[in-house]
């Protein structure tokens, strides 16, 4: 059985579930311990860092890792493209897509932490964290804002990375035919809308809102910024049009 290690509120983890939703291949979402899964991914992967895949005997670190490992041992529905000139675009893309998650990623986190609900996610249905929620729920807090939480002067600078790195794939969206690379669905629709997600609050996401109610002031102006390029209508609808989940975000 395939085992994805994951946390339920991360865009790298929505993007590799995504991964093995689009090559139709049966897995787990396995949740981790923000902080603590660090001694895990280690030991198994030689980095600190989420997703992981153990497929059989091998274990993929990396969303685009896994994306390559995928269309290497499964070369149905290809994510990277049957060209060499393809598949460098689409890398290319994937590329610029991991940067700005980094800055989404940021952005998200101090929205988040704000949030008690996003922390009841990370402490799960079950297990030590929920019996102990009470304590663990302040060590989780503190462990997620751990180097980025944003002040008002760099949110401002995060803000304008996101948008520029965001109009340039919407430049590229543009100059393609229907999808990011060419007229295929690829690793690089996949990418786009992963990172993207969190800021539009997309229906069946783990970063849906009942509410606008509940979205600060400046994220709301992100939102609008994005939804107002095709490039930010592409995603919503790609959502709706190739976002065939079998596996629940929230893992086990």
């Amino acid at each position: 059985m395939r085992i994805l290690y994951q946390f339920p509120l991360s865009h790298y983890c929505e993007k590799a579930r995504w991964l093995l939703d689009y090559k139709e291949l049966d897995y787990i979402a396995q949740n981790l311990t923000p902080g603590l899964h660090q001694a895990f991914a280690r030991l198994k992967t030689g980095q600190n860092h989420l997703p992981i895949l153990k497929d059989e005997t091998h274990w993929v670190a990396t969303s685009t890792a896994i994306a390559v490992h995928l269309d290497q041992h499964y070369p149905e529905h290809l994510l990277l493209g049957s060209t060499l000139s393809t598949r460098e675009k689409i890398l290319e893309v994937d590329l610029l897509c991991n940067e700005l998650g980094q800055h989404v990623w940021q952005w998200l986190l101090t929205d988040l932490l704000q949030q008690d609900e996003a922390i009841e996610t990370v402490l799960g249905e079950n297990g030590y964290l929920r019996k102990f929620s009470r304590y663990s729920k302040p060590v989780i807090k503190t462990i997620m804002a751990k180097g980025f939480h944003l002040n008002d002067e760099n949110r401002k600078g995060v803000s304008k990375k996101i948008q520029q790195i965001a109009q340039t794939l919407n430049q590229q969206f543009l100059s393609s035919t229907g999808c990011m690379v060419n007229s295929r669905f690829s690793l690089a629709d996949i990418a786009v809308c992963s990172m993207l997600a969190p800021l539009l609050n997309i229906e069946g996401t783990p970063w849906e809102l009942e509410s606008s109610i509940h979205i600060h002031a400046e994220t709301l102006a992100l939102k609008n910024f994005l939804l107002d390029l095709p490039l930010g209508q592409y995603v919503v609808q790609t959502y709706v049009t190739h976002r065939n989940a079998r596996v629940d975000w929230r893992g086990v």
